[in-house]
């Protein structure tokens, strides 16, 4: 299966190898066990479990309504904020209970941290959107603020681009440059996992190219978790993916596997466009 009918769609030329055996980049950080998600009366998500590798990118994908960005809402707790939501299974983040008691959501949007379908930048300066967000979590000396804010800037591939207009309106920026800005304000933190739903959806070709490479790029230090319904963009970052159909995880393998040779016929419908 796969050789002949994902020709046409010539995702051989695009997809990156299989991730190597590197012990330091083969542990599992996410994990979801036995997980269920309901809105009231209607099941979101049922009965999943995953693990997510460190220091990898994972994609989640599946038509619209599928789970996907239910499931990451899971691992910052986000769902929270809805009512009715009842929750049942564990998510596991460095072997924490993220659900457990005893754990502050708060201290855990510290771990992990969440980049927007939509771009939101704070109507404040370019220097602000990343120095507000630093002195919330307790820095507040100057030359501190200003080395963390260059260093997030470059690590969002941004700098070159702002650095002589730190304090313009970060309003001001293309829909590319505020995405990226967003990526910078939440690396500013340092978290374990990111969590990106759909973060080039409303952006144009040459910017999207852009998010991408820097999330290739950031995987060497973070974990990440990308919601997409561009199929390409899955197989041209993404090392593992997970597909999903009402709620319910329907294969999870390596990327390269998941495109070229996926084990269940409705992935391959899925991913060939015959459905969704």
């Amino acid at each position: 299966m796969g050789e002949t009918t994902f020709a046409n769609l010539n995702f051989r030329t695009i997809i990156p190898p299989a991730p190597e055996d590197d012990p330091t980049r083969n542990t599992s950080l996410v994990e979801t066990e036995s997980l269920t998600l309901a809105y009231g009366p209607a099941t979101a998500l049922k009965n999943v479990s995953l693990q997510i590798r460190e220091r990898m990118v994972t994609a989640f994908i599946g038509p619209s309504g599928c789970g996907k960005s239910t499931l990451l809402r899971c691992f910052n707790r986000m769902n929270d904020l809805i009512d009715n939501v009842s929750i049942d299974g564990h998510v596991r983040i460095g072997g924490q209970d993220i659900y457990a008691r005893d754990v502050d959501p708060i201290e855990l949007r510290k771990r992990v941290g969440m980049v927007f379908q939509k771009s939101n930048p704070f109507p404040k300066s370019i220097y602000e959107n990343i120095a507000y967000a630093l002195r919330l979590h307790g820095l507040r000396e100057r030359a501190q603020l200003d080395e963390v804010v260059e260093q997030s800037l470059r690590g969002a591939a941004l700098w070159d681009e702002v650095k002589d207009r730190l304090h313009a309106s970060a309003l001001g920026l293309s829909g590319g440059q505020q995405q990226r800005l967003c990526i910078a304000r939440t690396i500013a933190i340092q978290p374990e996992v990111i969590l990106m739903d759909e973060p080039a959806s409303a952006l144009d070709p040459l910017a999207t190219a852009k998010v991408e490479d820097l999330i290739l790029d950031l995987k060497r230090d973070f974990t990440i978790v990308i919601v997409t319904h561009n199929m390409q963009q899955a197989a041209r970052i993404s090392d593992y993916t997970a597909f999903f159909y009402l709620g319910e995880l329907v294969e999870y393998d390596t990327t390269a596997k998941i495109f070229t040779n996926p084990s269940k016929k409705q992935t391959e419908d899925y991913i060939t466009g015959r459905f969704g």
